[in-house]
């Protein structure tokens, strides 16, 4: 069966090893790939705007983040002391986001509860693209019985319903905790992002400039670093932000199945969780809907980042 690397061409350009002159061809071909591949044919990179949305959007996660990160410092009420005074308070001044059914802070559970969300989402994302991201990179230039493996390996992996394999990971390996969470939703993302990093190696291993470095003598190393990486990096690094926000959407669904972080430690999810079964909706809205509102604001803002970087790096859509 024929490897999906055949429909990337020859392994030498035509008329560059027929030049007398290899070296200086080589190097022609080089700045004139670079200028090719890094700008594009019609317009430099440089001139794509990311927009104001962008900035907006870079804010808003940063300010999250911000606070997730600083909550302590914050004043704010403990997210697990319970007031028994102001039970299903509605939001007032001394409780900016009203209270629960239990006589919580929720704004400081919302604060607090961003930490679950954002280590979760960021960490096992950033995990699973530098282990996902390094066997693709390898896999794509190197090819072989290694490649093979891997890409029937990731099919098979992939063929599988992530919920249902997180669903019965978790129920085994009991207690759920951030960190078991964290490790199972990272290797969760390592097949897509193996699959990603390949294609796009797949896409520049034949390039003219990889075919020049490599008649003049550079090791694969070289070629894999300098040449190739740069130019997968911002490929993976578009979809690792669209990864990030499907992967907080997971722990949401897995705490809204009691399978996350246990309470009273807060998360957004199993604040979601607690609206859903504080019986009448109509007596406290606000558990539920302040951390799905920070939920959907924050994936909002996630997504516009990573859709603003495909298009300023010109990614197309078929590599992601």
């Amino acid at each position: 069966m024929p490897d999906d690397r055949d429909v990337l061409g020859p392994e030498t350009g035509p008329g560059l090893l027929g030049n007398t002159y290899v070296g200086e061809a080589a190097a022609t071909e080089v700045a004139v790939s670079r200028s090719i591949d890094h700008h594009g044919p019609d317009e430099p990179l440089a001139e794509k705007k990311l927009g104001v949305l962008f900035w907006i959007a870079v804010g808003w996660v940063a300010l999250v983040a911000l606070a997730a990160i600083f909550a302590n410092v914050l004043p704010l009420h403990s997210p697990t002391y319970e007031d028994f005074t102001a039970i299903n308070a509605r939001p007032s001044a001394q409780f900016l986001l009203g209270t629960d059914d239990n006589g919580r802070d929720l704004l400081s559970r919302l604060i607090f509860g961003a930490r679950v969300s954002l280590v979760i989402g960021f960490v096992s994302v950033a995990v699973g693209l530098a282990i996902g991201g390094t066997l693709g990179l390898i896999s794509g230039y190197r090819g072989g019985k290694l490649d093979s493996f891997l890409n029937a390996a990731s099919f098979v992996v992939l063929a599988f319903p992530l919920i249902v394999a997180l669903i019965a990971i978790i129920s085994f390996w009991t207690p759920p905790t951030l960190f078991k969470i964290t490790v199972i939703l990272a290797a969760g993302t390592i097949p897509l992002f193996y699959r990603v990093v390949r294609a796009t190696t797949l896409a520049f291993a034949n390039r003219d400039f990889v075919i020049a470095a490599r008649t003049l003598g550079a090791t694969n190393r070289r070629i894999i670093f300098r040449e190739i990486l740069p130019n997968v990096v911002p490929a993976a690094i578009s979809f690792a932000l669209i990864t990030v926000a499907i992967v907080i959407v997971l722990e949401g669904t897995l705490a809204f199945l009691g399978l996350s972080v246990s309470l009273p430690t807060p998360s957004w999810g199993n604040m979601i969780y607690q609206g859903t079964t504080n019986g009448d909706l109509t007596t406290n809205p606000y558990i539920m809907l302040w951390p799905a509102l920070a939920m959907f604001l924050l994936l909002l803002a996630i997504n516009i980042i990573g859709d603003r970087v495909r298009q300023r790096f010109d990614i197309r859509e078929g590599l992601l």
